[in-house]
């Protein structure tokens, strides 16, 4: 017998947007793409589970409808809080470095199963590549302990790494927060997601926008 998982078309990847030639996303774009995000890991988090590998190649942008944002890839998911209580923070505890290097979180570097804060930590790093395109870290992922000692460092120095990363550039507020808020969640901590959400959702009104009109990009099908 044959079984079958028949899945709708999602789109594209962003990824694949991204390798069009557009390499960056316009901050109204990142920003909407951001809260959708937050959106589906409250949903998963609420649910028991963290995703572990958030990256533009697990996220789909639906060229026919533009509001469709939709997070796949759950090769990395984990149960974080099977029957609702957390699992302990034990480094070493699973293979280290798991998912995609230039992304993971430092707790998936040290091998302790992921928490939410992992997923929130991730998706901080993506959304600053999304807008910058590169990471301090981007051209050695040859070398996984250094990419984590990066990580380490600039956990305690967010003002650094946005500075290393905008160089001249006007450094968002809202990213510069989430960064701040995230990295000093504790490992078991419930994050504030509405609090996070209106980070966004804030300078995206000023652009007379909403996080749920048709993500503003360019792309073909």
């Amino acid at each position: 017998s044959c079984r079958f998982l028949v899945f709708s078309d999602l789109g594209r990847t962003l990824q694949s947007v991204l390798n069009d030639g557009l390499h960056l996303l316009k901050e109204k774009a990142a920003f909407q793409i951001v809260v959708r995000l937050l959106d589906c890991l409250e949903y998963i988090h609420e649910n028991e589970y963290v995703h572990g590998d958030i990256t533009a190649e697990n996220i789909y942008l639906n060229p026919a409808d533009l509001a469709q944002v939709t997070l796949a890839g759950y090769c990395f998911a984990f149960r974080y809080c099977p029957g609702g209580k957390h699992v302990a923070q034990r480094e070493g505890s699973r293979t280290p470095h798991e998912g995609t290097i230039e992304f993971i979180s430092l707790d998936s570097h040290k091998g302790a199963g992921p928490s939410r804060r992992s997923d929130l930590e991730s998706l901080g790093y993506c959304l600053l590549k999304w807008l910058c395109g590169f990471l301090p870290w981007s051209d050695e992922l040859d070398k996984v302990e250094t990419v984590m000692e990066k990580k380490e460092k600039y956990k305690g120095d967010v003002p650094c790494l946005l500075r290393l990363c905008f160089r001249q550039k006007c450094i968002p507020d809202a990213l510069q927060s989430y960064l701040q808020q995230v990295t000093a969640l504790e490992y078991e901590e419930k994050p504030d997601y509405e609090a996070l959400r209106q980070l966004f959702k804030k300078p995206l009104e000023k652009m007379k926008a909403s996080a749920y009109d048709s993500v503003d990009i360019k792309m073909v099908p």
